[in-house]
């Protein structure tokens, strides 16, 4: 079918069911795409709520496109038998995109980071901006843009570094042989209960470590 035979077959009742689709289906999508990740604060975490918008605007979007199609004249199961052939095709080719996606749906079902969360992997440290499917991206702290592909995140180690509001500090102290050890103790002991950002709980723990070369020195 030809553009001329094609547009000579498109009548009034056509032209009003293709405006239509465009017209509300399309503005459609995207208003529910915004209200579910609106209405799903108090159920989904960020990410959750990220791929619920994605979801719902492709699904709409896809829908009005199907839609779309008899009304030009395209036979569906025609259109579904090649997509079908042309899927096997780049399912082998694109093992890794694969891949990536069976690792995107584990890494969200495990939630071992959220958005918003810093996160260290693969050398790299920032906070992340988004989840999806195929890779993470994280800011870094020089305001970088990463992407970190959800099958390394999988295979490599990862630290949330602010997963817990609760960070313990070491600190490296070195006293003169000379000193007391026990008054020494006692001293930062007082000056850790006086310091306000010093929790009582957990204590704070004075461990002798090592004889060094000109000190004790104290963790």
């Amino acid at each position: 079918m030809n553009w001329q035979s094609l547009l000579e077959s498109l009548d009034a009742e056509k032209l009003v069911r293709i405006a239509l689709l465009l017209f509300a289906g399309l503005p459609l999508s995207f208003i529910a795409s915004g209200l579910a990740r609106r209405f799903g604060k108090k159920r989904f975490s960020e990410q959750g709520r990220m791929l619920l918008g994605k979801a719902i605007l492709y699904g709409g979007v896809s829908a009005v496109v199907l839609a779309l199609m008899p009304e030009f004249g395209f036979r569906l199961n025609a259109l579904l038998g090649a997509a079908g052939i042309l899927g096997i095709a780049l399912g082998f080719a694109s093992q890794t995109s694969v891949s990536n996606v069976i690792s995107g749906l584990f890494l969200i079902a495990e939630r071992s980071f959220s958005v918003g969360d810093v996160i260290q992997a693969n050398g790299q440290t920032g906070i992340v901006t988004s989840i999806d499917l195929l890779s993470a991206k994280i800011r870094t702290f020089d305001n970088r843009l990463i992407r970190l592909p959800n099958e390394m995140l999988i295979k490599t180690e990862l630290i949330n570094i602010t997963r817990y509001p609760i960070r313990r500090m070491d600190l490296k102290l070195g006293v003169a042989y000379k000193e007391d050890i026990r008054k020494v103790r006692e001293i930062l002991t007082e000056i850790a209960a006086d310091h306000p950002l010093c929790l009582d709980e957990p204590k704070p723990v004075f461990i002798f470590t090592n004889f060094g070369d000109s000190a004790l020195e104290i963790l």
